[in-house]
């Protein structure tokens, strides 16, 4: 797939990255306690049936200067005991408004730096889940990691646990890239941890890297790329830095050492499709990389990839996904709901009521249909009307009307090559996937691309 810079610049406008469809933009505080529990007992007869959980620890050694996730730095251990005595609280409260029945098919932890605290808080967490939920056999165990505060015998200890994926969060191989950013690289070769997590029986084993960062070059990006594809994790994923200071103020501090320009960022980006695939790896949605062989790829070869709060994943082990911690998003067939985001009244919170609800939304059923449509754009490349219409009782018409559908607002799309439109399907084609955010932006009558709130697209 041949894609240029200039190519890449014109469909790089300000969009939603439909994690969540609506945009997380659209929570409210008007959403309560109530309305969550309500959403909870809905949740044990909706689809998927099974249960997705997610845990959420926001404690980090020391804080990244790109970083856009909700963090604080590390706390004294008696703190860490007290925010995992709450989760484990939150998760009994909840699970007592849960069919217990059904089976959980995803653990998925991440921050913060879940592997920074000490390994006995994690399996406390852990054994507190299987004291209640029946874990399917099947299930994906999985946690994100900073390689700088991994062990060999943190990787034993998680596998006793059950866990059986790991994300490691590199970044760059690039020591002084790092180092302006505020990150501590690896604390042992890359090579060594994903070769040892393969004698553990770990599987979808990731590296994660960011471009547009200081002092990265499109030479330095394809160095550091070319260094991963060598150590041939099963995923690869290439986030684009979201330079949001009026969010995050710590991402000021990288404005005084300067960013890469955004021809260059393009040219990072056009590079390593070019080298990732050339390599042998397939390219699923936006940012990530797989091999053949690995659950993604088959998943989005027979058109059942998913994706959440915390990314891609199997439509076979997706669930209704249940937040717990600081931050943390439920997401249900019917509504989101958001935990406090400050670690220390979500404790309170949690200790005072059970519960620690922030803010929500309550989706309608048109929104459930568009929910419906973006995930089939954003994950599959295809969209049948006529599908869409069986699966929600109304006509292939209704659906059209309800997102606006205009075939002229496709005919760009069309003529770049990005997908094809015939009769009432969509195809996103294979050069369209780094687009398909700007395709399903065409579909969601509630886009506003006078809206400058979103990141943007490529």
């Amino acid at each position: 797939m041949s894609v240029s810079s200039e190519f890449l610049n014109k469909y790089n406008v300000s969009g939603p990255r439909y994690t969540s469809y609506p945009p997380a933009n659209f929570f409210n505080n008007a959403f309560a306690v109530s309305d969550y529990i309500n959403e909870l007992e809905a949740s044990n007869s909706q689809t998927p049936k099974d249960i997705s959980i997610y845990i959420h620890i926001p404690f980090c050694p020391c804080r990244c200067h790109f970083c856009g996730c909700s963090t604080v730095i590390a706390q004294k251990k008696s703190i860490v005991e007290r925010y995992i005595g709450a989760m484990k609280l939150e998760i009994s409260n909840v699970s007592s408004h849960l069919d217990l029945n059904r089976q959980v098919t995803q653990v998925h932890w991440g921050g913060g730096t879940p592997n920074s605290i000490e390994m006995r808080f994690i399996r406390e967490i852990m054994d507190h889940i299987r004291s209640i939920f029946t874990i399917s056999h099947k299930a994906e165990i999985a946690m994100e990691c900073s390689p700088a505060y991994l062990e060999f015998s943190d990787i034993d200890e998680l596998a006793s646990m059950g866990f059986n994926r790991l994300s490691l969060g590199i970044q760059d191989f690039r020591e002084d890239v790092l180092k302006v950013v505020n990150r501590k690289g690896p604390k042992y070769s890359v090579k060594d941890i994903v070769e040892y997590l393969r004698v553990k029986g770990f599987r979808g084993i990731n590296l994660d890297f960011i471009y547009g960062l200081p002092l990265q070059t499109a030479e330095s990006f394809t160095e550091t790329l070319k260094q991963a594809i060598e150590i041939r994790p099963d995923r690869i994923v290439t986030f684009s830095y979201a330079h949001v200071p009026w969010v995050k103020k710590a991402q000021k501090q990288l404005e005084k050492i300067g960013l890469p320009g955004p021809d260059e960022k393009m040219e990072m980006l056009v590079n390593s499709i070019a080298q990732l695939e050339e390599a042998g790896y397939i390219s699923i949605g936006i940012d990530h990389f797989v091999l053949p062989d690995d659950d993604l790829a088959i998943a989005f070869q027979q058109k059942k990839l998913h994706r959440n709060f915390q990314g891609y994943c199997t439509l076979e082990t997706t669930g209704q996904v249940y937040g717990f911690g600081a931050s943390s998003i439920g997401q249900f067939w019917g509504a989101y709901a958001q935990n406090i985001k400050e670690f220390p009244q979500y404790i309170e919170a949690i200790e005072q009521t059970g519960f620690a609800i922030e803010r929500g939304y309550k989706l309608t059923g048109e929104e459930q249909i568009i929910r419906t449509i973006v995930n089939n754009i954003m994950c599959n490349g295809v969209l049948e009307f006529e599908d869409i219409a069986r699966q929600f009782g109304l006509t292939s018409e209704d659906i059209k009307q309800l997102v606006r559908f205009n075939p002229a607002n496709f005919e760009g799309f069309i003529f770049d090559g990005l997908m094809t439109l015939k009769n009432s399907s969509i195809t996103v084609l294979d050069k369209g996937f780094i687009f398909a955010r700007n395709i399903a932006m065409a579909l969601d009558p509630a886009y506003n691309q006078s809206e400058n709130i979103y990141s943007k697209t490529v």
